[in-house]
């Protein structure tokens, strides 16, 4: 848990409440996580899901790892302490999105258990929905596709701290819901996530 480092300050509470943003929407806000290896097609089906959803009027925004490291997270590199705080900065975020009533689709490898967890239990402790997605895709597939080159920097000792190489990835215990992205195709996965939505009441149309 971060300390709290400033003192006499106080939340503010609006006259505005999450359900009336919500029913405006015609929506409920919800945290969808993708976790998974660099290269296992997490920002590939968040990509088509924020297009699907955009064809349905649903207010979505994708919250990248490399997009949000170029911005709010330039500061942090990967190590073990940096990922932790990179993820707490992006949960933060992500809980203030779905406050508002939109669906954040949060790509982030998110190599350790325990800093997911902190993840949904900050939503938890607000009444918010959190979806974790695994996109599970084998780490010899993942190098194999290496879209950015990376695994090959890393085999080579040019970068340090990689996910997979050597550094650990945690997979989920209990996520909502599994991708199999060696066997399934886009249009699969995206349907299997509005599926999902849709049992879950964040969507009504199907």
């Amino acid at each position: 848990m971060t300390e709290q480092i400033a003192t006499n300050v106080h939340w503010h509470h609006g006259e505005i409440s999450r359900a009336d943003r919500y029913r405006v929407l015609g929506q409920k806000g919800a945290t969808l996580w993708f976790t998974g290896f660099s290269g296992s097609g997490k920002s590939t089906v968040a990509v088509a899901l924020e297009a699907e959803l955009l064809k349905r009027g649903r207010p979505s925004y994708r919250l990248d790892g490399d997009n949000i490291r170029l911005g709010i997270n330039k500061n942090l590199g990967f190590t073990a302490a940096d990922r932790t705080e990179n993820i707490r900065r992006i949960g933060e975020i992500a809980k203030l999105f779905t406050d508002a009533g939109v669906i954040a689709l949060s790509s982030f490898i998110s190599p350790y258990r325990a800093d997911r967890d902190a993840v949904r239990a900050l939503h938890a402790e607000s009444g918010m929905d959190f979806i974790e997605i695994y996109v599970d895709c084998p780490l010899e597939e993942a190098e194999k596709r290496d879209p950015k080159g990376l695994y090959k920097k890393a085999r080579a000792g040019q970068i340090k701290n990689f996910t997979g190489i050597d550094d650990p990835y945690e997979e989920p215990n209990a996520p909502e819901l599994v991708l199999k992205t060696a066997e399934m195709t886009l249009d699969q996965e995206v349907d299997a996530v509005i599926a999902l939505m849709v049992k879950r009441g964040l969507i009504l149309d199907v």
